[in-house]
């Protein structure tokens, strides 16, 4: 018997409380770019009225079965939630300030892509509370914008950060991706030093990943994706680890990078595996020990939501399957993880007697190192590199 299985037949129970973060889901886009499998429709002739009005009701449903106690984090995803006109954004904000008490610090992060946020929108999402935008930036070649699916140019993201800053933003992010097709690493190189021109606090940076049920995995298909080698996908994500880090960047998780004190507080809650309260169309959530998935379609959604939670699955979590879950998330961090946070998670449950075996092989392999004070283990330089590998290992 693994020691996985040996200590789970006696485990501890899993430490459950009300969430404290609240995922929704915004999923009207101006146009489907080639590389997204999110849940996400056109928005044209799209009933987005109807949709708010049944995001409204699942709202109320949520917090009559599940009382919130405080929301510390929000975070508007899509989609693109900005395609919202601003009465619609003033109205959408408000019912979510109705439903969830929201705390005095809340981070509210809603993602935006460049050209949909004029100055009025952004002041309704101001005045509304939002105090953090995540700017779909992809590159700043145009080119490669055009040959992904999107519809901007890179000086909109150079506007729409100007405009963002004279609404009164000061929480900015901007998301790059490396490994597009015919990417070159010179191509990634002066796409970072416009980034790093607009002197953001906040950068995500992400492989492509060929997605089934895209245009570019029908592509893949058929030989006709021109990706680049792995050797120089590999190149690009270490220039960007080097350039990110030498302009006082923080690397705190795979795939982000902060000034001190802007680090994503909605993902950490993700990254530790903590409870999330999940609304709208294909939202997900975690809550009480159960996972759940909501309906995707917009209309099949709007007839569900207006009569009862719109629930498209609902998984109860074994231990085993969160035990998992939180070495795969949290060795996502720069701190990766710790005994503390597993023994209060899982009520007492001891790290090194459940992973005794995957944490002894991937430390062997230089993948993982152990830490002393708080203790625990984290990615090497080596891991960061190779992480997926690490993260298969607790599967």
């Amino acid at each position: 018997m693994s020691d996985l299985a040996k200590t789970v037949k006696s485990a501890p129970p899993v430490h459950q409380w009300t969430p404290r973060a609240l995922y929704i889901h915004i999923p009207f886009c101006t146009n489907k770019c080639f590389y997204c499998d999110f849940n996400s429709y056109v928005a044209a002739g799209q009933p987005i009225d109807a949709y708010l009005d049944a995001l409204e009701n699942e709202m109320k449903l949520t917090v009559e079965e599940l009382p919130p106690t405080v929301i510390d984090t929000v975070f508007v995803g899509g989609g693109t939630p900005t395609v919202l006109t601003p009465p619609q954004m003033t109205r959408f904000l408000q019912s979510v300030k109705k439903y969830f008490p929201l705390a005095e610090n809340v981070e509210f992060t809603m993602e935006a892509n460049p050209g949909t946020t004029d100055l009025e929108k952004l002041r309704a999402m101001k005045e509304g509370g939002v105090n953090r935008i995540s700017f779909g930036a992809q590159t700043f070649d145009d080119g490669l914008l055009a040959t992904i699916g999107r519809i901007h140019a890179a000086q909109d993201v150079i506007q729409s950060i100007a405009n963002a800053k004279e609404a009164g933003f000061t929480n900015l992010s901007i998301d790059l991706m490396f490994g597009l097709p015919n990417q070159t690493l010179q191509q990634l190189k002066d796409s970072v030093t416009k980034a790093l021109e607009l002197d953001l606090p906040h950068y995500s940076l992400y492989g492509l990943k060929v997605e089934e049920n895209t245009l570019f995995h029908r592509l893949y298909q058929r030989d006709e994706l021109p990706l680049p080698e792995e050797d120089d996908e590999l190149a690009m994500y270490e220039h960007l680890m080097e350039r990110l880090g030498a302009a006082g960047y923080r690397h705190y998780e795979i795939s982000n990078f902060a000034k001190p004190g802007y680090e994503s507080q909605h993902n950490r809650t993700y990254w530790h595996n903590e409870p999330y309260y999940g609304l709208g169309a294909g939202a997900h959530g975690y809550a009480l020990g159960m996972r759940h998935i909501n309906i995707k379609g917009v209309q099949p959604y709007i007839d569900s939501a207006n009569k009862k939670l719109p629930r498209l699955e609902e998984n109860a979590v074994s231990i085993e399957e969160a035990m998992g879950d939180f070495m795969m998330v949290g060795l996502r961090l720069q701190e990766g993880v710790t005994q503390e946070s597993f023994g209060r998670q899982f009520v007492g449950a001891n790290l090194e007697a459940t992973f005794g075996a995957a944490l002894s092989k991937m430390c062997s392999q230089g993948l993982l190192e152990k830490v002393e004070q708080p203790a625990g283990y984290r990615l090497t330089a080596k891991g960061i590199l190779f992480g997926n590998d690490v993260f298969g290992a607790f599967v």
